[in-house]
């Protein structure tokens, strides 16, 4: 008997075997880097719903997951930081992809004078039981696939990620988010959770479940329009909105007072004095912008001080700032 991710299985074998351009409608942007060439069936081939891994996440060589490969273009851009036998992994459970990629690295070998196949190793496999060691892995992601699980596979597939992360190592992914309530023929259409558009959750929800398996450090690098489901086209009786999120999830120990959760908030200090210290390990110097996480926004918030402003949510995150 199919379950719900047959129809995605489906989905994905036929992308691979006629790749379909506009299967997701917001495409990842391609990196600009000297000497990187991304042969035209890789970019016909990217499946995804934003970007993840940024070139901030590979320095050092990093071991690098990423789990769903597309045509290998995600795979190519993460390789061209990490040029060792096997230094990026990619993970599919569809063979057809799987072969598909392995061919457009043939292309990419011929337009590329650096990159060479064996930098990427291609593995068949589940996100649910990924054939990957604890513990060895520097830098994991995902692109438009983990908003497809329902809520049991989708704890499984981030435990997964979780296992196989080193300490302090990054989950970096890209999802369709919803705010609205959708109704339950949505939600179990599974055709439309396979297209990345029934399975989204509110964000809320979705980095308690990154922070339920213990992910101490959470980072919301961008939020974006991604696709309005309409009652002519869909079986709705209202117009849902959903976006599109990137997020990093860190491998940090998880703090006594929960997790710090960076949603783009920034606190500025404007009094008499150079700076101020709360006395916990944040010092806000004078008219100096500093990010904040959203723990240490409302700790501040709370001491009622006329001259500290905290901004509201960005849902824009790159690094910095103090928690």
């Amino acid at each position: 008997m199919k379950n719900y991710l047959d129809a995605t299985n489906d989905l994905y074998k036929n992308a691979a075997l006629t790749p379909d351009v506009g299967l997701c409608c917001t495409t990842t942007p391609i990196w600009k880097f000297p000497g990187l060439e991304i042969p035209q069936i890789m970019q016909e081939m990217n499946y995804g719903c934003g970007s993840t891994i940024a070139a901030q996440d590979l320095i050092n060589n990093p071991k690098v997951l990423y789990v769903g490969v597309g045509g290998g273009m995600e795979l190519l851009q993460f390789a061209y930081f990490s040029r060792q036998k096997g230094g990026v992994v990619g993970v599919d459970v569809v063979d057809e992809m799987l072969e598909a990629s392995r061919k457009n690295f043939q292309i990419a070998e011929e337009q590329n004078d650096w990159f060479k196949s064996e930098f990427v190793e291609l593995k068949k496999g589940n996100a649910l039981e990924l054939p990957i060691e604890d513990e060895s892995i520097d830098v994991a992601a995902q692109n438009c696939l983990f908003n497809i699980f329902k809520t049991e596979d989708l704890k499984k597939a981030l435990q997964e990620m979780y296992r196989v992360l080193k300490p302090h190592g990054r989950l970096v992914m890209s999802d369709p988010t919803c705010e609205q309530e959708m109704n339950a023929t949505l939600r179990n259409d599974d055709h439309l959770r396979a297209l990345c558009l029934s399975g989204s959750i509110p964000i809320k929800e979705y980095i308690k479940a990154l922070t339920d398996v213990g992910f101490g450090t959470i980072e919301i690098r961008g939020r974006r329009p991604y696709r309005i489901l309409d009652p002519e086209n869909y079986p709705t009786d209202e117009l849902i909105y959903i976006e599109s999120i990137e997020v990093c999830a860190i491998k940090d120990p998880m703090p006594e007072d929960g997790p710090c959760v960076f949603t783009g908030k920034a606190a500025i200090y404007y009094g008499k004095e150079d700076y101020f210290d709360d006395q916990k390990g944040h010092v806000l110097l004078k008219n100096q912008p500093l990010a904040v996480c959203d723990k240490t926004a409302n700790a501040l918030a709370s001491l009622g001080r006329k001259d500290i402003f905290i901004s509201e949510s960005t849902f824009h995150y790159n690094g910095g700032g103090c928690c």
